[in-house]
């Protein structure tokens, strides 16, 4: 008895030495093809490999360079719990054959920032391919349209991605993500009906055509971003906020859209006070599943909350693109002998900007920032100047304060 006894340890610690040893080789196999696909991208690094009894697969001091940014993604412990020893088995043998019920986690989730974080081909390639200006524009300058950097960032006191949490929990009736940072906030994303395949990735998002319920938590970020930006740019937070929903506001006439004013003024509220956010997605549906009219129709607004109140009346309209800017080649020049006139740029005061809207413009900032487009709008502390973006306009509000140059393309006596 006592012989069979120990024959059964020396079996048991046998197999537990085979099971481990056969998830180390088929785990170092999948990360060296997961390594192969990703070489275009970027660098991964699996770490070291350990594994758990009741069917859990961990990587240790993991991490992922990616080609587009200038500092690494550190991974301090990657698990995978398949359920169950067979099913880590199967998963690491055929990925294909992953059931329907798994915890991917991640921790220790760290990336400091740099200045600049995007290489410098990226950001040419962005510019060179941008047909259309961006939705989401946070600034720190003057000019409303520059968005924010990573020197800013780290000027408000944010030193990179800190104490990082990532949780995909595959369930058999949808996905559910969370990503939570320190101090930077959290966004929690719930899918019913999808389906996650660690092989084919970008399959999800044709598993499964209901709502997705999406929540974001900012963690007092915004409130740090408004007071830092407002006071950079010389103005107060409200302005600040208002000035970033005219750029919203600009991006949307741009793709035929006009935001509904609770829209605007949601947006604005958050850009103020930051605060919980949660919004239903139609994953099929135009524009994320909200709700577009045509131009001058209301009706039943988007399903979204703020801080657990709903919003009602969250909605966008559709507009007719404006008329396009009259440009330079577009204008002839005329000569008439004696008397000829030409057609160029020519300084003119700012007090007498005024006169000139409907003339196009060209406006030099105090960044050495140059906006040429048709003058639109003077006001008492901004000009805006309307350029043709993919189709339409997009009006760019500037302070003119921070104007150091204005220039009028018109005819003038030659001299």
């Amino acid at each position: 008895m006592l012989r069979l006894l120990k024959w059964l340890v020396v079996l048991g610690l046998v197999g537990v030495a085979a099971f481990k040893a056969g998830v180390w080789w088929l785990a170092d196999q999948r990360a060296a093809d997961a390594r192969t696909a990703l070489e275009p991208l970027g660098v991964f690094d699996r770490g070291t490999i350990r594994s758990g009894l009741e069917g859990q697969l961990v990587l240790s001091n993991a991490s992922w360079q990616d080609f587009r940014l200038t500092s690494p993604l550190a991974i301090g412990r990657f698990e995978f719990d398949a359920g169950s020893p067979l099913e880590l088995i199967e998963a690491l043998m055929d990925p294909a054959s992953l059931s329907g019920g798994w915890t991917l986690q991640a921790e220790g989730l760290e990336m400091s920032l740099t200045s600049p974080m995007l290489r410098n081909w990226v950001t040419d390639e962005t510019v060179a391919q941008a047909s259309l200006p961006p939705l989401f524009v946070l600034s720190c300058s003057e000019d409303p349209n520059q968005p924010i950097s990573s020197q800013d960032l780290m000027n408000i006191g944010i030193p990179g991605l800190t104490g990082g949490e990532l949780l995909m929990h595959q369930r058999p009736d949808g996905l559910l993500i969370e990503l939570n940072t320190a101090g930077t906030g959290s966004i929690e994303i719930d899918w019913p009906g999808a389906r996650f395949q660690p092989h084919d990735p970008e399959a999800v998002l044709d598993s499964s055509s209901q709502l997705i319920t999406v929540t974001l938590r900012d963690s007092g970020l915004m409130r740090r971003i408004s007071a830092y930006c407002s006071e950079r740019a010389g103005i107060e937070p409200a302005d600040w906020a208002r000035r970033t929903v005219q750029v919203l506001e600009g991006a949307l006439k741009a793709r035929g859209l006009l935001p509904s004013d609770q829209f605007e003024a949601l947006y604005r509220q958050w850009l103020l006070d930051g605060g919980e956010v949660t919004a239903v997605l139609r994953p099929d549906g135009e524009f994320a599943g909200i709700p577009v009219y045509p131009a001058g129709v209301a009706g039943p607004g988007w399903d979204v909350t703020y801080n657990s109140a709903v919003v009602p009346d969250v909605y966008l309209q559709k507009t007719q693109a404006p008329a396009a800017p009259v440009s330079r080649a577009a204008v002839p020049v005329v000569e008439s002998g004696e008397s000829a006139r030409e057609q160029r740029w020519y300084a003119q005061s700012l007090e007498t900007a005024d006169r000139w809207i409907g003339h196009t413009v060209r406006v030099t900032l105090s960044n050495d920032n140059v906006v040429e487009g048709r003058l639109v709008k003077v006001g008492e502390r901004e000009l805006e100047v309307a350029r043709k973006v993919g189709g339409g306009e997009v009006a760019y509000p500037m302070l003119i304060r921070a104007v150091t140059g204005f220039e009028v393309w018109r005819r003038g006596q030659t001299q």
